[in-house]
This record gives structure tokens, C-alpha cells and sequence, in this order.
């Protein structure tokens, strides 16, 4: 068991402080709540995140939004198959007046990027982005230069179109800490947005966070209590996903819909949202409910389906609710 030595009252600001963060998206963002709380969780547990979605559900809009929200800096960068890693991270530049080369930053150098549709770029683009990603720096010439602090990415991906998209690859997608699903809004939530008539992101929204409050956010989440128990049964969750264990849930071995299943970085995925989930809540433990509640985000791209489950026409989201039901609660 973890020591806690985390005052209540720093939880509850902390609380009512993403509770306001939530309330002013609102004045722009009608619906898609599931949406803001993901870009949230991801940006506090120090991840990046995968937005799939069809055109038109507020995804850019949602990004921009917390970006205003937040403070940082922002960027959005245009993926398309004639993109260079240049136009990227940045490139050396030859001034002939000086007769030497200088270094032009590319948009990657700022604090939130929002890399549109990822997917259309090839494999030199977004093997630069991930890299970006992943070491928290960029290499332009022989010189090595650091990105901000914080760093956070944002990619989308459209589901439905295949011509001109070069699918990421399996290893590539398990560096996302999230993938975020947007969903359709419903009846009433499409006539307030159509009665807007488009001026939503003409909305203006506060600054509600500041340096000190996202470093706050950082570290209490460090500090949220995670039992020995809680550790088990995340890690019970992941093993259930691969064939070597040949669990069975139902009646039905779940593994023959799996061709790959999650690694230990998912289970540690999986604990770092958690606790992100109970500081949401003001809680300075985690509980299973918050293991639950994140889980389909955390697992759902780090599954590799089967032929089978294509046949059977099983998704990724189904097979981790059967998962869920199927493993011991501590």
C-alpha cells in the first residue's frame, strides 16, 4: 500500500477547478462531455490521444477549446500524403547573406498540437510525429532540441474513408495513451447545436488554468493511493487479453477474437488514468470503478482483433465489457 500524504483540501480545488474547466467548454462544446473528460484525463496523466470520428462531431473545436481553456499554446497541422517530416518537426535553412545554415522550428514546437487526420500522412511523417511523441524532442540537423513542457498531442483519424490514408501501425498506436471514440450527439443535443447555426466557435471562453495549476494537477496524481489489489486486478485485466492465458468468459474463450493483446504498458496506462479518474471525483485512492471506467479508452487500440471477430462482427469495445464482467472485482 502507498503512503498518502495528500490534504483534502487540495483535492477538492483540484476538483472544483476541473469541474469549472468542464462548465466553460460547455458555453461552446453542446454534448460530447465523454470527449472533454478524455482530453482532460489524458493532458493530467502526461499522454497523448487519438480522436476518431466522422467530419463535423467537434473534434478540432473540442481542441481548440482546451487549449483556450488551459493557456497553452496551439498549433494544428494539416496531415496530407505530400507532407514532409520537415514541415513537421522543422528544417535547416541557408541564409546566403550570412552564409550558414539557421534552424526554423516546425509547429510541433508548442504546447498542444492538433495533428488532423494523421492517418493521410506516410509512414516518414508520422513515424516524426510519434517520435516527437514519445522523446519529448526533436533532431534538426546534428543539434537535438527539447519541446516544451507540457507537451501534448491530439491526432485524428476519419473511420470511414480508406482511399489516400496510410493506416498508423499497431506499435505506433500503443504510444496514444487514449483512443477516443466521438459518438453522434443525440436528437436533443443536434437541435440545440443546429439552432446555433455555427456560431459555437465564436463563443468566447475564460483561461481557467494556469502553470501552477497543471503542475498541481501532476502531482497529486503522482500522489493517489493505488492498493496491491487494485495493481492485481489491472493486471488481471490485460493478461485476460492474450492467447497465452486462455481464460474463458461466458461459456466463450474470448482469445480466439484476439490476435494480439495488451502489453504492460497498457496496465500501466490503465493506473495512470485511474487515479486521474478518482482525483476527478476527490478522491485520494482508486477504486476499481475508475480502473472500469477508463478502460475502454486504454484498451480499445491496443487490441488486435482476430479475422474471427471481424466475422462475427465483434468490436474491441465489446470484447473489453466482457472482460470486465468476466474478471474478479478486488
Amino acid at each position: 500500500m502507498e503512503k498518502n500524504d495528500i490534504k483534502q483540501e487540495d483535492l477538492t480545488q483540484c476538483r472544483d477547478l476541473i469541474e469549472k474547466c468542464r462548465s466553460e467548454a460547455q458555453k461552446r462544446i453542446i454534448g460530447q462531455s465523454s470527449l472533454f473528460n478524455g482530453i482532460m484525463t489524458a493532458f493530467i496523466a502526461g499522454g497523448h490521444v487519438l480522436l476518431e470520428g466522422v467530419p463535423g462531431l467537434a473534434k478540432t473545436l473540442a481542441v481548440r477549446t482546451f487549449a483556450e481553456i488551459s493557456g497553452l499554446d496551439f498549433k494544428r497541422i494539416q496531415f496530407t500524403p505530400d507532407l514532409l517530416p520537415a514541415d513537421v518537426s522543422g528544417t535547416l535553412i541557408y541564409e546566403q547573406g550570412k552564409g550558414s545554415f539557421s534552424v526554423r522550428k516546425g509547429p510541433v514546437f508548442t504546447n498542444i498540437v492538433l495533428a488532423d487526420e494523421i492517418n493521410r500522412a506516410p509512414a516518414k511523417v508520422q513515424s516524426a510525429m510519434l517520435e516527437a511523441m514519445e522523446e519529448r524532442q526533436v533532431t534538426i540537423g546534428e543539434e537535438t532540441y527539447k519541446l516544451p513542457d507540457p507537451f501534448f498531442v491530439l491526432a485524428t483519424q476519419n473511420p470511414i474513408e480508406q482511399e489516400g490514408t496510410y493506416n498508423l501501425p499497431e506499435a505506433e498506436l500503443d504510444r496514444f495513451l487514449l483512443k477516443l471514440v466521438v459518438p453522434y450527439p443525440s436528437a436533443q443535443e443536434e437541435l440545440a447545436i443546429v439552432r446555433t447555426a455555427g456560431n459555437a466557435p465564436f463563443v468566447p471562453v475564460d483561461k481557467i488554468l494556469c502553470a501552477a495549476d497543471i503542475k498541481k494537477f501532476h502531482r497529486l496524481t503522482g500522489s493517489i493511493v493505488s492498493d496491491d489489489k487494485i495493481i492485481e486486478y489491472i493486471v488481471s485485466i490485460t493478461a485476460v487479453t492474450r492467447a497465452s492465458a486462455g481464460k474463458k468468459t461466458s461459456g466463450h474463450d474470448i482469445t480466439r477474437y484476439i490476435t494480439f493483446g495488451a502489453s504492460p504498458r497498457a496496465g500501466i496506462a490503465l493506473l495512470q488514468c485511474a487515479k486521474v479518474s478518482a482525483l476527478f471525483q476527490g478522491r485520494s485512492f482508486v477504486l476499481p470503478e475508475d480502473v472500469k471506467a477508463v478502460a475502454q479508452d486504454v484498451l480499445r487500440h491496443r487490441l488486435v482483433l482476430s479475422y474471427e471477430a471481424a466475422a462475427d462482427s465483434v468490436t474491441a469495445d465489446e470484447i473489453i465489457a466482457r472482460i470486465l464482467d468476466f474478471v474478479p472485482v478486488p
